[in-house]
């Protein structure tokens, strides 16, 4: 059993709420608990919306069980493409898409199967005010007709007024054992020229771009990991914290557990109409070096901490040319 908890935090609570259900049993289902809806969302596909008694919002399709929206003081600090499609053909492109039993490219389809399968309703909860829910997907002859092992995987997704946290894990339920990379392929709305990740000076690094085919090792130099063109970079043992500056006034605090390694991407020109206004920073486990036998589990957890926040576009526009104003007269002194 392999267990992927991941927590993006601001913060947590107790009293609770359960309601547990099979299958995807859609509203009525979700209408038991407090602060869980099920609703129709984009191109009719089911969604369930948590709400925080504290003013926080999520969104969660179950189509590829991708969360697609997380607000926080209203201000959504996850970005969906402008070309994503929910018509249940394709991926949604945006938000948190799950990237398993493969990431990138390989003997599969490109990032594999669970991000356009549809996961199911198992439980929902609300602990004083913030809601949560488990969905979850089994192999089915269009996962086994890729990849032919037996599984269960839950993804529990919980919100509270200032923290997404979520709880992956998948079970191996096949006599075989059977070894996976995957990655939570997170899009974050950003201001892509004023965007950077502080954490990865040090790590070995795999820079896909040119040749995502023949990955060029090196190592990061630099404090700021910035996004100056096309990036798609994976940081191999990267650490258990990081810092992403938006751009937009935001910081977020990146904390993890057993998630080993961190991705990069931007698709610059490639993406012209969008790339400016989102970075990927991504937890992942990119390397298979590991068998999973029968109910064996690894543990990982994820915590966003939004450390500040403008509230207002005017704000954070001020709060840039405060910033240039100071780099300038320090220049000049």
């Amino acid at each position: 059993m392999v267990a992927l908890p991941m927590t993006w935090s601001f913060s947590a609570a107790t009293t609770r709420r359960v309601s547990r259900f099979s299958g995807v049993a859609m509203a009525s289902a979700g209408a038991k608990v407090e602060n869980v809806k099920v609703d129709k969302g984009l191109g009719d596909l089911p969604k369930v919306i948590l709400t925080s008694a504290h003013g926080s919002e999520a969104e969660l399709y179950l189509y590829g069980g991708c969360v697609t929206s997380w607000k926080v003081a209203s201000k959504d600090l996850l970005f969906v493409r402008p070309d994503a499609v929910f018509t249940g053909q394709k991926p949604i492109s945006g938000g948190i898409p799950h990237c398993f039993p493969q990431f990138g490219p390989g003997a599969i389809q490109q990032h594999g199967f669970a991000r356009n399968m549809n996961w199911s309703i198992v439980s929902s909860e609300t602990v004083e005010g913030n809601p949560s829910i488990t969905l979850e997907l089994k192999d089915g002859p269009y996962s086994r007709s890729m990849w032919d092992y037996s599984f269960q995987a839950l993804y529990k997704v919980t919100l509270d007024s200032n923290a997404l946290s979520t709880e992956l894990k998948v079970i191996n339920t096949d006599e075989k054992p059977f070894s996976f990379t995957t990655a939570l392929h997170t899009y974050f709305r950003a201001s892509v020229t004023g965007a950077s990740v502080k954490g990865l000076k040090g790590c070995k690094t795999l820079n896909k771009d040119p040749d995502p085919k023949n990955p060029v090792e090196g190592k990061e130099g630099r404090e700021l990991v910035t996004f100056p063109g096309f990036v798609d970079c994976v940081y191999l043992e990267a650490p258990t914290e990081l810092q992403l500056e938006n751009g937009l006034g935001g910081v977020i605090t990146i904390k993890n557990t057993n998630w080993s390694d961190a991705v990069l991407w931007n698709p610059h020109l490639t993406m012209e109409s969008c790339y400016k206004d989102f970075v990927c920073v991504e937890n992942a486990k990119v390397r298979q070096n590991l068998n999973f036998y029968l109910h064996q589990s690894l543990p990982t957890s994820l915590s966003l901490l939004l450390t500040t926040h403008c509230l207002s576009k005017s704000l954070c526009i001020f709060e840039v040319l405060k910033q240039k104003i100071l780099l300038c007269i320090l220049i000049v002194a």
